[in-house]
């Protein structure tokens, strides 16, 4: 997959640019907050129509407009094709393809995928399961429509439910709601964690290779899937993992009454990750939890070449800097396939190494 030119409007701080790539590697130079990681998000931004970064799309508008608007020619799946995302405050964004309207987000699988290394990234180690959901959810998305749309309809089942356990009190009529929501959340949930542990059984089985070698042989990294106690296995059936959900929010309805929150469902997993057989959250030193992060993200890269048949774009922000001469020559030899983007302060040792084409940002502009 290929990004060969993009043009930002109103993004973050480009007010109107337009950027032609190599297809092979990008160097990102320029100093801090000039637009380098904007400049990645507004491709990661392509694959799903959302952004990598916390907030709404209305933080991501440039300081006094009222919307943006994104547009890539793109090489994917052996034929250019033409990206385009239309995003104004107050109304539905508008999602294209070869000028064609796409109804939903999810009818964007697959057009063009990526992998983010950032520095954030790398505690994905020692973070909350939310970290690790997400790890899964944005490889996932771009993967598979169905799980996009599974997802979007669990998030506004589970927000449902919240508030009928919240509100029952002052609301005991909401309560006739709630065998609707259980339904819908066990159904899209069961969707959802089936999707994942096949997920996880790659990443554990590529992150595990990627991980020893990384390592020079010393360490061992293992991933384990973990989700609702009642599913004995997550690579059942949706329909076997529907019953197994129901069971568990049966037996948790209580409860979920008296903490009007929602215990039951894809919410509560997690990735727990060992080394050498031990819980990497807990007792992982800083450079043992880099290189599983790192590992973790090569193996995600992995999965999408298996089900795609062509290497994601990699974006690598502000990542190299950070390590060592041995982890970046180890990342460098792992990567010379497909498009890659590379941030960095300056463009010194790391364009050394890699060569490809340099791209100076200052101020929102490319110089």
């Amino acid at each position: 997959m290929i990004v060969e030119n993009i043009e930002l409007s109103n993004f973050r701080n480009y007010e109107r640019e337009r950027f032609f790539f190599d297809s092979g590697i990008n160097i990102i130079i320029g100093d801090n907050a000039q637009g380098k990681t904007n400049l990645l998000e507004s491709i990661f931004y392509l694959t799903t129509a959302k952004s990598f970064r916390p907030g709404s799309d209305r933080d991501i508008v440039r300081f006094g407009a009222s919307g943006f608007d994104l547009k890539a020619n793109i090489y994917s799946a052996e034929r250019r094709q033409k990206l385009r995302i239309v995003y104004e405050a107050g109304k539905k964004k508008q999602l294209y393809c070869n000028n064609i309207r796409l109804k939903t987000s999810s009818e964007l699988s697959g057009k063009l995928t990526a992998v983010l290394f950032s520095p954030d990234e790398l505690y994905i180690i020692k973070d909350g399961a939310a970290a690790r959901r997400r790890l899964m959810d944005a490889c996932i998305s771009q993967l598979r429509p169905k799980y996009a749309s599974a997802l979007s309809q669990f998030r506004r089942a589970y927000e449902g439910k919240t508030r009928i356990l919240k509100d029952s009190d002052k609301k005991p009529s909401l309560m006739g709601l709630l065998d609707e929501y259980n339904v819908l959340l066990a159904r899209m949930s069961a969707n959802i964690i089936y999707y994942r542990a096949y997920f996880a059984e790659s990443l554990n089985n590529y992150a595990g290779k990627i991980h020893k070698d990384f390592s020079g042989g010393k360490e061992d990294l293992k991933i384990r899937y973990k989700t609702v106690s009642t599913i004995d296995d997550p690579k059942r059936k949706p329909s076997e993992l529907f019953e197994m959900i129901m069971a568990h929010q049966k037996s948790h309805f209580q409860a979920e009454i008296q903490s009007g929150q929602c215990l039951t469902g894809a919410h509560k997993d997690d990735l727990e990750i060992f080394i050498n057989g031990g819980p990497a959250k807990s007792f992982a030193s800083q450079g043992q939890t880099r290189t599983a992060a790192l590992s973790i993200k090569l193996a995600e890269r992995q999965i999408h070449y298996k089900s795609m048949g062509e290497y994601p774009v990699l974006l690598l922000d502000d990542v190299l800097s950070e390590l060592d001469d041995n982890r970046q020559n180890y990342i460098l030899n792992m990567i010379k396939e497909g498009q890659i983007f590379i941030t960095c302060c300056e463009d010194g040792k790391i364009s050394q190494k890699t060569g490809g084409k340099i791209i100076k940002i200052h101020g929102g502009r490319e110089v």
